[in-house]
Formats: C-alpha cells, sequence, structure tokens
C-alpha cells in the first residue's frame, strides 16, 4: 500500500512486506491508548489508560465524561509510549488514529492527536475502521494470515465475518438487536451484579450449572443473531426467585452456555460453507472464558483456531496500528472524520 505524507506528499509504502514502525492511537471508548508496532506484528510499545474506576460509579460509560478524561491523558500516553519503545517521532514511518466506529468526542480526541503527529513530522496519516483493528489482534506475536472465518464479539457489535483477504472482508452475519457484550452487562445488571458486568458474570458462571435452566435460543435465518429475547427470559427468571434467594452461578452458567452454544454454532456453519479451515475470535468479549473455551474445541475438527492474547482483546492501539499495517481499506486523508456507526 502507498501512503503519502501529508505535507510533501512524498510516498511511503505500507504493509505488504514493507519494513515499517506505525505509531498508533486508540479512543473510540473509554481507554486510552497508544502504541507502537514493528510490521504489524512485533509490540515495540502498548499503553493503555483504562477509565473503568471512573465509569463504574455510574453503571457505564458516559460520553462526555470519557471525552474530557482522553484530552487529559492523551499526551502524557503518547509520551509514555515513546519513551517505553525508545523511538523518536522521526524514526515513525506512519501515524495512525482510529475513525470509528465509536463515541464521537472520544474519537476526535486520538484521531486529531494522529493527524497533528502525521503533520508535525511529514509521515502518512491513516484511519482505521474499529472492528477491523480487533480482527487485527490475531496477527499480533503470530504468523496467521487470511482466509479466515472471525468471530467479532464486542459491547457494540457482533458479526460473522468472512475474512477473504486484507482487501475483502464481507459480513456474512451480525447481531438484529443487542450485541454479546451488551447482552452480557444488561443481564448481569438484572442480577445486581457490579460494572463491568460481563467479566463478574463469567466469572460467577465458572461456579454455576450451566444446564441448571434452559434458556432460549434467538430464532434467526442465516448467520444473524438476536440476544434481546434472552435477556427478556432472564429477566422474568430473575422475577421468578421473588422473595427467595437468587441461584446467581447458575442462572450466570446458564446464560452463558446458551450465548457460547449460539455463537460457535453459527461459526460452524460459516466454516462448512466455506471450506475454511480457519478461526479468529475478536473483541473485547473474546476474552470470555467459555467462548474462548468452545471456539479451541473446533480445533478438534481439524480447525486452526487463534485468539489475540487478553490484554490485545480490549481496546487498545496494538491492534490498530496492526490494521493500519494489514488492511487497505483504510482512511488516509487528512480530511478523514470519525464516524459513530458501522461503514459498510
Amino acid at each position: 500500500m502507498i501512503k503519502k505524507s501529508l505535507f510533501t506528499g512524498k510516498d511511503v509504502q505500507i504493509g505488504d512486506g514493507a519494513d515499517n514502525l506505525i505509531m498508533a492511537i486508540e479512543s473510540s471508548c473509554d481507554e486510552t491508548a497508544c502504541a507502537i508496532v514493528k510490521n504489524g506484528r512485533e509490540v515495540i510499545s502498548n499503553v493503555v489508560a483504562s477509565q473503568i474506576k471512573t465509569h463504574e460509579k455510574y453503571g457505564g460509560v458516559i460520553p462526555e465524561i470519557a471525552a474530557r478524561e482522553h484530552l487529559e491523558t492523551i499526551n502524557p500516553v503518547i509520551m509514555e509510549a515513546f519513551e517505553q519503545a525508545n523511538i523518536n517521532p522521526e524514526q515513525i514511518d506512519a501515524f495512525v488514529g482510529t475513525a470509528g466506529p465509536g463515541l464521537v468526542g472520544c474519537l476526535l480526541v486520538g484521531l486529531n492527536a494522529a493527524k497533528t503527529l502525521a503533520l508535525i513530522y511529514d509521515k502518512p496519516f491513516i484511519g482505521i475502521n474499529h472492528l477491523y483493528g480487533h480482527i487485527s489482534a490475531n496477527y499480533i506475536d503470530t504468523d496467521i494470515k487470511p482466509p479466515f472465518i472471525a468471530l467479532l464479539v464486542s459491547g457494540g457489535h457482533t458479526q460473522i465475518l468472512n475474512v477473504i483477504s486484507n482487501s475483502d472482508v464481507v459480513i456474512m452475519g451480525e447481531t438484529v438487536d443487542d450485541a454479546v457484550g451488551e447482552a452480557y452487562d444488561k443481564v448481569a445488571r438484572l442480577m445486581g451484579l457490579p460494572y463491568p458486568g460481563g467479566a463478574t458474570l463469567d466469572k460467577l458462571a465458572k461456579n454455576g450449572n450451566p444446564l441448571a435452566f434452559k434458556l432460549p435460543e434467538g430464532k434467526v435465518d442465516g448467520y444473524n443473531f438476536s440476544f434481546s429475547g434472552l435477556k427478556t427470559a432472564v429477566l422474568r427468571l430473575v422475577k421468578s426467585f421473588d422473595g427467595q434467594e437468587l441461584p446467581i452461578n447458575d442462572i450466570c452458567a446458564s446464560f452463558q452456555e446458551c450465548v457460547s452454544s449460539t455463537l460457535v454454532k453459527k461459526v460452524k456453519l460459516a466454516l462448512k460453507e466455506t471450506g475454511y479451515k480457519q478461526a479468529v475470535i475478536a473483541g473485547g468479549v473474546a476474552a470470555n472464558s467459555e467462548i474462548r473455551k468452545k471456539m479451541f474445541e473446533l480445533e478438534a475438527d481439524g480447525i486452526r483456531v487463534h485468539a489475540p492474547e487478553m490484554k490485545y482483546c480490549t481496546d487498545n492501539a496494538a491492534m490498530t496500528a496492526s490494521c493500519a499495517y494489514f488492511f487497505s481499506n483504510s482512511y488516509d486523508d487528512a480530511d478523514t472524520e470519525v464516524f459513530s456507526r458501522v461503514k459498510k
């Protein structure tokens, strides 16, 4: 991929075997992150400032507060990334920022910081799609390459993707209502669990019986998903214990069994249709223990399965830098604007 520096228009080869140092900034939600990655796979530095403590009192992310905290944190995070890498800005081949999807006010902080650095040091600027960034987390410290089926599971998105190549990604199916992460957080809230609910629910589920309650799987055609009915079923189940002790561990385990089985069932169908022998999992919910476990059970059928390290599942800038190196469908114009919803 040929990218041009913002001032002189000088051509810079990015990816496709080029030897590149890429610095990326990620600020799409409640993590301020900066990383420097070599050739899309080797992480030189990776700094993440989380806002979980700030937002846990509200039970969720408050966009205005998140944006203000990004503004306060962005410069120290960038400086620390350069210090960890022991690299000067002049050595960077391209500066990268997440363009979307995400919270607009938050995205603006990181994207504008990346554009500014590109202008100051006369380097290419690259804006990337956050969802492709999550997929790219699988490239870090591995040799994996397309084609493969990707299960993308996060707080805002649930998709099955056919990654034919780094320039051709087809959405095979997606949620028609709640995303997996959203469903986890809502169900956790129904039971009075603390924020972030998904991680707490996963932990409690390990001590429960996954067959204690039969919960409904959303009946959706093709590779699409629906989790709103499951959420309603859990609500009714919780209410049925009115005045009695709630079997929280069993409810968590039963909910998690339903979700994980539904997801992996459709991954199997996608693998069968495409004939692929590789599958990856991506997104914040890729850290979920039961979903990871069921995905890796596909290896018994001869499928090569990959999941990112836990630190690369949640939002981080290393995956953003890797995405800029590998994926050609990026935005490399200084006029690139942020977007809140998925661009198809």
